[in-house]
C-alpha cells in the first residue's frame, strides 16, 4: 500500500486529507496526517475579538471533528524531514515512511526578532492579534483604554492574510466611534509597504478609505528596533514614531521544522513551483499553505483555491502527466471595514485587484474594491463557510482560477 503523509492540520492541511480522501483508492493509498495541536483555530476570527465582536468559543473547534473517516491522525510533532530516506522523524524518535508528502505546516508570528518588541511592556502597551492570547489581551485593554495614539505596524512581509492590518485600523476607526471617544484618538498605519496595499491600484482606493476615515498612513516605514521606555518605533534611519498604544504585526516565518530539514529559505519557506506546488529540489514531495514560498498571499482563501487546484491534478502526477490547469494564483478577500460594510479584492499572479463585480458580471451581488453592506455580510458569512464547506474539502459555486468576468481593467 501507497504511503500519503501530510503534516500539519491547518487549514490546508486539513483540506488536502478531505478532499485527497475522496479521489484515493483507499485499497491502494494509506493517508496520515500529522500535527502536534487538538485545537482548530480559525485565525480570521481573531481580528474581531479586541472589538468584542467574537469571543475564544468563536474561534476554536477539535481537529478531529475535521479528519475524515479513514484518514490517520497523529498527534505528534515532526523533528526533522529525510526526504532521501522518504521519511519523516517524529520528537518522540518515532519514523513515519511516506511515498508522496505534503507539508502543510503554516506560518506564524515571531515577536522575539525584534529587537524591544518584546519585554515587560508586551501585552501592556504592546498587543499583537495575530494570537489567540494577543487578541483576547487586546480586548480587555480597549475596554478601558481612554485614547492616545495608536500605532498599527507591520514589521515585515509577507505576512498571513495581508489584509487583516487594514480591518484592524479600520474597525477601531469604527470601534472608537461607538466608544465616543474617536475625536480623542490617532491612528496611524505604519507599513513598510509604500501604499496601503501591495499593488497599485488597489494602495489607492485602500488608502483614499483610510484618508476619508482620518486614518494616517506612513509607508516605507521599517522597523529597527522598539524603544518600550520611550514607547516608540525606531526606523533604520533613525527616525522615530511615537505611540501610546502599539499594535503589531509581528515577523511572520514559516515551521522551524523546515530549517531543521534544510528545506526552507530564510524565513523558513518552502520553495516550489507556482502552478503545481512541488518542491523544486525533491520529486514527491508538495507544500501547500502559507509554508509555501509563493508570489500571492498567504491565506485561508489561497489555500482553498490552491487545494481545488492540486486535487484536480493529482491524479495527473500520480500517472506522470503535467498540471493541468495549473495554478494562477488566485485569491480574494473581504475586508472588513467598519460601519457594518466592507470590500472585496479578487486577483492573482498576473491581475492585481480591479473594481468591478464577483462574482457575477454587473450583478455580483458582491462590490470589487468598493465599500457595501453586502461585502460586510460577505464576510461574516465566511465563518460558517470555514467550518462546514471550506474545511471539509466540499466544492464552492466559485471557480479555483480567477476569471475577468465583472471586472474593470484600468
Amino acid at each position: 500500500m501507497k504511503r500519503l503523509l501530510v503534516i500539519g492540520a491547518g487549514t490546508a492541511g486539513t483540506m488536502v486529507v478531505n478532499r485527497l480522501r475522496r479521489i484515493l483508492d483507499i485499497d491502494e493509498w494509506k493517508i496520515t496526517i500529522v500535527d502536534p495541536v487538538e485545537t482548530h483555530y480559525y485565525q480570521p476570527g481573531f481580528l474581531f475579538i479586541p472589538f468584542g465582536m467574537y469571543s475564544k468559543n468563536d474561534v476554536l473547534k477539535p481537529r478531529r471533528d475535521f479528519i475524515p473517516a479513514g484518514v490517520e491522525m497523529i498527534k505528534a510533532q515532526a523533528d526533522v524531514i529525510e526526504p532521501d530516506k522518504n521519511q519523516v522523524k517524529l520528537m518522540d524518535g518515532a519514523i513515519l515512511h511516506y511515498d508522496v508528502l505534503v507539508v502543510a505546516t503554516g506560518t506564524d508570528i515571531h515577536p522575539e526578532e525584534t529587537p524591544g518588541l518584546e519585554g515587560p511592556e508586551w501585552h501592556r502597551s504592546i498587543y499583537d492579534f495575530y494570537s489567540l492570547t494577543g487578541a483576547q489581551a487586546l480586548a480587555k485593554h480597549l475596554r478601558t483604554w481612554q485614547g492616545g495614539r495608536l500605532v498599527l505596524n507591520v514589521v515585515e512581509n509577507p505576512i498571513k492574510c495581508p489584509v487583516a492590518p487594514l480591518e484592524f485600523i479600520m474597525l477601531a476607526d469604527w470601534f472608537f466611534h461607538e466608544q465616543g471617544i474617536r475625536d480623542k484618538v490617532e491612528l496611524i498605519y505604519a507599513t513598510p509597504l509604500p501604499g496601503a496595499f501591495t499593488k497599485p491600484i488597489a494602495s489607492k482606493y485602500l488608502g483614499d478609505i483610510l484618508e476619508g476615515k482620518g486614518i494616517k498612513v506612513v509607508p516605507d516605514f521599517l522597523v529597527e528596533h522598539v524603544d518600550q521606555d520611550a514607547k516608540k518605533l525606531v526606523h533604520y534611519d533613525e527616525t522615530d514614531l511615537e505611540y501610546d498604544l502599539l499594535v503589531t504585526v509581528p515577523l511572520n516565518k514559516g515551521d522551524e521544522l523546515l530549517a531543521r530539514s534544510g528545506m526552507g529559505d530564510e524565513l523558513n519557506y518552502v520553495p516550489v513551483d507556482k502552478h503545481s506546488f512541488l518542491s523544486k529540489e525533491h520529486d514527491n514531495i508538495f507544500v501547500l499553505g502559507d509554508a509555501a514560498s509563493l508570489p500571492t498571499s498567504k491565506s485561508g482563501s489561497g489555500a482553498h483555491f490552491a487545494v481545488d487546484c492540486f486535487a484536480e491534478n493529482f491524479l495527473r502526477y500520480l500517472d506522470g502527466l503535467e498540471t493541468n490547469p495549473p495554478y494562477d494564483g488566485h485569491t480574494n478577500c473581504f475586508i472588513e471595514s467598519g460601519f457594518g460594510k466592507g470590500l472585496l479584492i479578487d486577483f492573482n499572479y498576473d491581475v492585481e485587484p480591479l473594481p468591478g463585480r464577483y462574482p457575477l458580471p454587473g450583478i455580483g451581488p458582491f462590490a470589487l474594491l468598493q465599500e457595501s453592506e453586502m461585502n460586510h455580510w460577505g464576510k461574516m458569512m465566511f465563518r460558517w463557510m470555514y467550518w462546514n464547506i471550506l474545511l471539509k474539502g466540499r466544492e464552492m459555486p466559485v471557480p479555483a482560477l480567477m476569471s475577468m468576468s465583472g471586472k474593470y481593467p484600468k
